[in-house]
């Protein structure tokens, strides 16, 4: 019997797929099932190609209650952008969780990852960063910099942006564009450590292998969002802050082991805390989140494939309602 696929490509999800206060929830709703217990996340499947500067993932999560399940190849080759090619790509399939056909072939490039990352990045500040945010504050210069930070502004409305990078005039362009892009000062400064002290919420977006965010930067009313660390040699926070945090959270207690900030903390023999809450526990109510503006708060994000199947779902529910796309029959 014939069996219908959608396909679509990087430009029909863009029209149908915005990062916007609808793919937050999908992607919250998503953390609140990982709480559940009943979501089968197998690990990471992570192969470095150090040959070429490049890394792949691949994830995968079944979601009780979504219709599908995504499984998302992601790869980054660094050196790409020296041949005028983008360092990100890759793309998503959408399995039926009754029958396990192909539902849609999802070719992204990588934009559903960089929503959803940026989506979490904004669960995040919603449950862990101060009621109110007067200044927050980036490290990193690339594409997740400045959505993590749109995203961010979605759900913490702030009202100055400071931006830092190993690369000056980069960090100049992505403060000029995304000052413009929220309708608020933003600058480039040149010491981290300042960025810190002067901001109530930060997000850090490196591929870093050495700590960019030191502990003794930590003060009252911070929230740090480590998104960076994804891969077993990178490195972002200092070990010394997780322990320092009144709280800290993971995506995935698991994958952040493996992957994560907690990685790094433990390898040092800074973290002594036991077993961490998950994201999923605080937006679900199970573990307490941020219980005053006075505490200093640290989310370990490493991507799960809960996002993906979340993302996925949501998009191919709004392309089919649009009309986008094309199929074939297989």
């Amino acid at each position: 019997m014939p069996h219908e696929v959608t396909i679509l490509t990087e430009a029909d999800l863009r029209g149908v797929v915005k990062l916007d206060l609808s793919a937050i929830a999908v992607v919250e709703r998503a953390f609140a099932a990982l709480a559940s217990g009943s979501v089968v996340m197998p690990p990471v499947l992570s192969m470095a190609i150090e040959a070429a500067n490049g890394e792949v993932d691949v994830k995968t999560a079944y979601i009780p209650g979504f219709e599908g399940f995504a499984i998302k190849v992601s790869p980054g080759f660094f050196d790409n952008p020296k041949i005028g090619l983008p360092s990100l790509n890759g793309l998503m399939i959408l399995f039926s969780a009754k029958t396990g056909l192909v539902q849609a072939l999802l070719l992204d490039n990588g934009y559903l990852t960089d929503v959803r990352t940026a989506a979490a990045g904004a669960v995040a500040a919603r449950h862990l960063a101060p009621a109110t945010v007067e200044t927050a504050g980036v490290i990193g210069t690339g594409t997740q910099a400045r959505l993590q930070i749109e995203a961010a502004h979605l759900v913490r409305p702030f009202a100055k942006l400071l931006v830092w990078g190993r690369n000056e005039e980069k960090a100049r362009i992505c403060a000029a564009d995304l000052g413009a892009r929220l309708g608020i000062p933003a600058k480039a400064v040149t010491d981290p450590a300042r960025l810190v002290a002067d901001s109530q919420f930060v997000v850090t977006t490196t591929p870093a292998e050495h700590p960019v965010l030191r502990s003794e930067w930590l003060h009252p009313g911070l929230h740090v969002t480590a998104m960076g660390s994804d891969q077993a040699g990178k490195n972002e926070i200092e070990a010394a802050a997780l322990g320092r945090a009144d709280l800290y959270v993971c995506d995935r207690v698991a994958q952040c082991e493996l992957l994560g900030e907690l990685r790094s903390a433990i390898a040092a023999g800074a973290w002594q805390g036991g077993a961490p809450p998950e994201l999923g526990d605080i937006v679900s109510g199970r573990r307490e989140g941020r219980m005053s503006d006075d505490q200093i708060t640290i989310c370990d994000l490493t991507g799960t494939g809960a996002q993906d199947t979340a993302i996925a779902t949501f998009a191919v529910e709004r392309a089919r309602s649009a009309g986008a796309g094309s199929s074939i029959l297989t």
